[in-house]
């Protein structure tokens, strides 16, 4: 049985990360999503918060079959160690554009070092998702905007929730 792990934050996921969750879905035997804790970035929504809505999306966006193959977990530390607990052998990553590569590029040699077993699989993301971000999701929100075409209801909701207590200073929220 094949198994990878599609990691992230997914603060919040977009239709660009479902895109890649349906893709990897298809090509694996199972598909742990797992949401990293990053102390290097202050999320928006808590762990809970992006676990349930990733479950609501998937459920609601993506074909049933998928939700079938796919499981959510959290995890803080090392991506590999996260495969490890998993059973998995591949790394699943997005890519938008070419800048994306880089950083990818030089995180998957670093994972394959740290576990020469565990390989990085890379999907690139479909056209019409390539200029989504969770950051520039989240600011399009911050300042009104609507980012229906860009996330998930389920995000949209959250993010419409918890807009009410932005102001237009970006530094706050």
């Amino acid at each position: 049985m094949s198994v990878a792990i599609y990691p992230g934050s997914f603060d919040p996921i977009t239709y660009g990360h479902l895109d890649i969750v349906e893709r990897a879905a298809a090509v694996f035997d199972r598909l742990v999503v797992a949401v990293l804790r990053n102390p290097r970035k202050a999320a928006l929504f808590d762990e809970d918060d992006r676990i349930e809505v990733i479950r609501r999306a998937i459920a609601e966006e993506l074909p049933p079959e998928v939700g079938r193959r796919v499981s959510i977990d959290r995890f803080d530390g090392l991506t590999v160690e996260a495969a490890r607990r998993h059973g998995a052998g591949f790394v699943v990553r997005g890519l938008r554009a070419v800048s994306d590569f880089e950083s990818e590029l030089q995180m998957a040699h670093f994972n394959r070092k740290l576990a020469p077993g565990i390989d990085t699989v890379f999907f690139m993301t479909a056209l019409e998702h390539a200029y989504l971000s969770s950051s520039l999701v989240k600011e399009i929100a911050r300042f009104g905007g609507d980012v229906r075409g860009m996330v998930p209801a389920a995000v949209a909701e959250r993010l419409q929730s918890v807009a009410a207590g932005w102001s237009a200073d970006p530094t706050v929220g």
